[in-house]
């Protein structure tokens, strides 16, 4: 269905907030890496991280033993939390150094929002779990930045200089060898020199391959510097999900505004308005029968008022299915084939009937899976071009991957429209609708909304809804 025209433009965004690059750049083979651009930068960054060593690591030695030292007073609590907080700063070094010089874009934690009171301000900093996690990865990399960066170099030095030792050699100082005779050169043992012509092609040779070699040893330990910048210095799993449930229900909240401001206006302007035209007009004729007016014209405007009445019911019933459709109160499969009966378009319902065969769905669910399949199939009505309309309704087993626990609400609508549907997101404006608002409702409950659009058709929009949240009770 290309369910939604007012969500076209552009790409759909990528989970995530990635950003979609072209294809993944080729890196050097083994005989120009030595030459690469990457080679060298990397290189840069084992020595700037070296030069950083040493003061992370006080920082974060001081860190620990001054919290736990000071821990005995109060005021002193705040000037902990503070140099425990600060270790986020040298997070924030480290997370730009990796992407200027490593191509390594690691997301930023959430920043620090203090907290209202006394004692929850003095936790928060202390407890602060980005500050601990920068503070672990200063402490853990100071000895892997000695390590990486004197191996890396002495690679790079021996590999140059056993390249060039036939030019050089000459500048070493004469030495006695066991044979009594004159050498210079490098000396191994009592007799070994390098003062020959096939002894110093081998040393250029050594030299080469510790050359070659030189670039996949400094990758090794980047990987290392990858693996921790990326484990100890981006947020956690749980911050990323804590974060999006909060923005997405923060939408819902808006969502649900805007609907009682377009409820309360609809009944004003509206409803309200003709009640008050119904009631002026039974007045008018009450006058009209006590002075013993004319009958037919009091009669017309009972008539009148009879005819405001059944409109002004017929909007209250808009209003209320609008908010809880009367065909949800037996089961969402009865109000999806209703749904299907009173559309536009040929809509074929699919309900598993191991949907409800442990009971109803919760008001809230029924009530979201309602009103994605009616937007969906309206979207695909008027937008889409389509013809008809598919919904299949399931049950799943929520994968181990998942968060929390129990089964999942499955919903697949499928329309043979011209597709090209994307996913834009808000503008700001406080609109949040058709796919956007759809994913947001959705993405409230910890449940997940996947669109597949090709341009030309069909469209597949795959929703997901937990039975069971871990952010409430069964």
């Amino acid at each position: 269905m290309t369910t939604m025209t007012a969500d076209r433009p552009a790409a759909a965004a990528v989970p995530g907030g990635a950003v979609p690059g072209g294809a993944a750049r080729r890196g050097p083979n083994f005989l120009t890496a030595p030459f690469a651009a990457r080679t060298w930068r990397e290189q840069g960054y084992l020595t700037l991280v070296l030069l950083l060593a040493p003061f992370a690591f006080t920082y974060a030695v001081f860190a620990v033993s001054f919290t736990a030292g000071i821990a005995v007073t109060v005021v002193g609590l705040f000037v902990a939390g503070a140099v425990v907080a600060g270790g986020r700063g040298w997070g924030a070094v480290y997370r730009g150094l990796a992407r200027d010089l490593l191509d390594l874009d690691v997301a930023v934690p959430a920043p620090y929002v203090r907290p209202r009171g006394f004692w929850r301000t003095i936790g928060s900093l202390i407890g602060d779990a980005t500050g601990w996690r920068a503070l672990l990865f200063m402490f853990v990399t100071f000895p892997l930045a000695i390590l990486s960066f004197v191996t890396s170099i002495t690679f790079l030095a021996t590999g140059l200089g056993g390249l060039t030792y036939w030019f050089w050699y000459r500048y070493l100082p004469e030495q006695t060898g066991a044979d009594g005779a004159l050498h210079r050169g490098a000396q191994f043992g009592d007799a070994y020199f390098l003062d020959t012509p096939p002894r110093m092609a081998l040393a250029a040779l050594a030299g080469l391959l510790l050359l070659l070699c030189w670039p996949w040893v400094t990758r090794m330990f980047v990987l290392l510097f990858r693996v921790l910048t990326t484990g100890l210095l981006s947020p956690t799993r749980a911050s990323l999900r804590v974060a999006e449930l909060e923005r997405s229900r923060t939408g819902t909240v808006d969502d649900a505004d805007a609907r009682l401001r377009r409820i309360e206006r609809d009944l004003h302007d509206g409803t309200q308005a003709r009640l008050v035209a119904v009631a002026m007009q039974l007045g008018e004729a009450r006058e009209h029968l006590a002075d013993g007016g004319d009958v037919t014209q009091a009669a017309e405007l009972v008539d009148t008022a009879h005819s405001s009445t059944k409109e002004a019911l017929t909007e209250l019933r808009e209003l209320a299915r609008g908010i809880h459709p009367p065909a949800l109160d037996n089961g969402l499969g009865v109000a999806l084939e209703t749904l299907a009966a009173r559309s536009a378009l040929p809509v074929t319902v699919d309900v598993d009937p191991g949907v409800e065969a442990d009971g109803r769905l919760t008001p809230a669910l029924e009530s979201i899976a309602y009103f994605t399949v009616a937007e969906l199939v309206t979207n695909a009505a008027k937008h889409a071009r389509a013809s008809g309309v598919y919904v299949l309704v399931e049950a799943a087993d929520r994968g181990g991957d998942a968060p929390g626990s129990g089964g999942t609400l499955r919903i697949r609508v499928r329309d043979d429209g011209r597709g090209g549907a994307t996913v834009v997101a808000p503008d700001g404006s406080g609109l949040r609708s058709g796919l956007a608002g759809l994913a947001e409702r959705v993405r409230s409950v910890d449940g997940t909304f996947d669109l597949s659009s090709p341009v030309g058709g069909p469209t597949v929009v795959t929703v997901t809804l937990p039975t069971t949240s871990p952010s409430r009770p069964a």
